[in-house]
């Protein structure tokens, strides 16, 4: 059989740069970005939103390049399964600090609803990571696709076709097993997203 090494490499390339280009804080800041939508105010809410994503992604990001910058973390996805735990509960410290600013600052109760979701699948995915190695990508983009379907509306269905391209990335940089995607992807989509879906509808009532 012959092997076609440029078929490969672009194979690869694109792996990259989808894994790259919806990796979890990015993804999550559009999550949190558009969760004031549901809720009157917008788009002067947008503000609360943008702290939360400070919060949830920016500055958990900023200290986990630090520890990737000093030899503590082997790089910025967080390969190595034993690494997780310690850098989700890092993560964890920063968005309940996030949540309490916001809960001061009145935030509007989707945002908070959103960031509590957040919450719920970096406790999981802290618990899990130390035993088995779940996707937080492919969780991150289901349960952030599935949010804004929910959100938005049917039009915006196509957006669910980002999780099997995760996924795929995933696989072919051997970051991930199959099952260890589809686990991550079934967990965002539908634990993550149930527990948005149950909160918002519970505090925005």
């Amino acid at each position: 059989m012959v092997i076609d090494a440029g078929a490969i490499r672009a194979k690869n390339r694109a792996a990259r740069w989808i894994t790259e280009a919806l990796q979890p804080p990015v993804v999550v800041t559009v999550q949190l970005l558009i969760s004031p939508l549901a809720q009157p105010g917008f788009p002067g809410t947008m503000a609360y939103a943008a702290l939360a994503a400070l919060f949830v992604c920016v500055v958990p990001l900023i200290l986990l390049l630090v520890l990737v910058r000093r030899g503590k973390v082997t790089d910025h996805h967080v390969s190595d399964r034993k690494q997780r735990a310690p850098v989700l509960l890092m993560a964890l410290g920063s968005i309940v600090a996030g949540l309490l600013v916001l809960t001061a600052a009145g935030a509007p109760q989707n945002v908070v609803a959103m960031v509590l979701a957040v919450v719920g699948g970096v406790v999981v995915l802290a618990g899990v990571s130390p035993f088995w190695k779940i996707s937080g990508h492919a969780a991150a983009i289901a349960s952030s696709t599935v949010i804004a379907v929910l959100m938005l509306g049917p039009a915006w269905l196509p957006l669910l076709l980002l999780v099997p391209a995760v996924g795929w990335s995933r696989v072919v940089l051997r970051a991930h097993t199959v099952a260890q995607v589809v686990a991550g992807s079934l967990f965002g989509g539908i634990v993550m997203a149930g527990i948005w879906w149950v909160l918002q509808g519970w505090m925005v009532a």
